[in-house]
């Protein structure tokens, strides 16, 4: 090394094309731009065409296929994106990958959802948006809807949806303009922008825009009256999202991992445990859960799960172990250590018979006055072949935990004797100020109950 430092006659322009350029490949691009002033030999090798390819591949996603059409260098092909795109730089290549696994997924298992996306906005637009409601968009929600600005408002919504007897909710990722319609100024839910809405049920999902009333700066939540607070418009938060590019990936990889179901051309928001799958001889049963935010609150505590049950028996069975499910068993444990046992004939008033390769699945309900339990129990079932046998079916634990929640920065009352099921003269629920939360509908929770959700089931 001494020696070729030494030698005067060693220069740059004199270095081999391949070592320079390999060297030149592990830069980033603003490193290689400074590098194209450092020398004429090194400004010459910096617009190499494999250089900028890397790149464009790296931060655009950008193809052969794309490059060609474009009719342009790799290099002018990166200069005309960091143009357009260049502020989100960090935010593009996860949001555009997102994307693009999401349409590939939609277009295998949900196609009609394809048609509801809409075409990027533009930064005009996205600008007047803020001018509109006087707050900062963050950068990574604008460079996803640079992407796709939402999607049109139609049923199945693109954020998931789920069904319960005569309960339905779907959730339509909001186009920027009707997002920035609903924006939120009132006590409680000051600089807020609904990300979500689901027509059914009048529920957002919102994202704080700045860090207000006890809320984090970007984070995005479900709202939740809370019903004992001595101010009317105090709010819980249930969280779903630290930003925008969390809240929207982290959906996006549960979607086209197969982690929620897709059921009627629908993604349902169940998540499946891989742990929570139990064999009996010949009878597997696996279960998802799903916590509903619109069914629950804080305060009063009230937390409310769905959970899907597969029961499936093995293909290779013999047809003499064909049988019939007579009754279920739960076993209750909450958070707080109460343990419950519930028992009964059937599953939700059925009574499914299981031959070789059968699978039946059902979906039921639950309520819980604590955030987080554990449910276990067996099925009972007897031989179609000789009723006199008799067997239990293991059903493995699952748990069922509702997310993150923050509690107003109000003061809230004690407890009144009267429970939130309690309904006032009109039939509906009394909030104490009479406000209806903005968007979201009033539920009558004890109807719900009695009607179609004991208890346990």
């Amino acid at each position: 090394m001494l020696t070729m430092a030494a030698n005067s006659d060693l220069r740059m322009d004199l270095l081999p094309s391949d070592p320079l350029l390999h060297i030149l490949s592990f830069l980033s691009f603003r490193d290689l731009i400074h590098c194209s002033s450092v020398s004429r030999r090194l400004n010459e090798l910096f617009k190499h065409n494999p250089l900028w390819k890397r790149l464009s591949s790296k931060h655009w996603l950008l193809t052969d296929a794309e490059r060609l059409q474009s009719g342009v260098s790799w290099y002018l092909l990166f200069q005309q994106n960091y143009r357009d795109l260049g502020r989100y730089l960090q935010h593009y290549a996860p949001l555009k990958r997102s994307w693009e696994q999401l349409k590939g997924f939609l277009l295998l298992k949900c196609p009609r959802m394809i048609a509801s996306l809409k075409e990027g906005a533009t930064e005009t637009e996205l600008n007047d948006i803020e001018a509109q409601i006087g707050c900062r968009l963050p950068d990574d929600y604008r460079c996803s809807y640079r992407i796709h600005n939402g999607q049109k408002l139609v049923i199945p919504g693109l954020m998931g949806s789920m069904s319960l007897s005569n309960h339905y909710r779907s959730e339509v990722l909001l186009d920027v303009e009707t997002a920035a319609g609903g924006f939120q100024q009132r006590k409680g839910m000051r600089r807020c922008l609904p990300l979500t809405f689901c027509f059914h049920t009048g529920l957002s999902q919102y994202m704080a825009l700045q860090p207000a009333e006890g809320r984090r700066k970007f984070e995005s939540f479900y709202p939740c009256p809370d019903q004992l607070a001595q101010d009317p418009s105090a709010i819980d938060m249930f969280i779903t999202g630290s930003c925008f590019l969390e809240w929207f990936t982290a959906y996006v990889h549960n979607v086209v991992t197969g982690e929620f179901p897709i059921i009627r051309d629908q993604i349902f928001r169940y998540v499946h445990d891989k742990s929570c799958v139990a064999t009996t001889g010949e009878i597997t049963v696996s279960v998802s859960t799903s916590f509903l935010p619109e069914l629950s609150s804080v305060h009063p505590p009230h937390f409310f799960f769905t959970y899907r049950i597969r029961i499936e028996m093995s293909s290779s069975a013999s047809p003499d172990a064909s049988c019939q499910l007579d009754s279920r068993y739960w076993k209750i444990t909450m958070s707080d250590g109460h343990v419950e046992e519930v028992q009964g004939p059937g599953v939700v008033g059925e009574f499914p018979v299981m031959t070789p390769g059968k699978v039946h699945e059902y979906a039921s309900c639950t309520t819980f006055s604590t955030p987080s339990e554990y449910m276990e129990g067996h099925y009972s079932f007897h031989r179609l072949a000789d009723k006199e046998e008799v067997f239990h079916v293991m059903i493995p634990r699952f748990h069922m935990v509702c997310p993150p929640f923050r509690e107003p920065v109000v003061p809230t009352q004690k407890p009144s004797s009267r429970r939130l099921e309690d309904p006032d003269e009109d039939g509906e629920f009394c909030d104490g100020d009479g406000d209806d939360f903005g968007d979201l509908r009033g539920i009558n929770m004890a109807a719900l109950e009695g009607a179609w959700c004991p208890r346990h089931i």
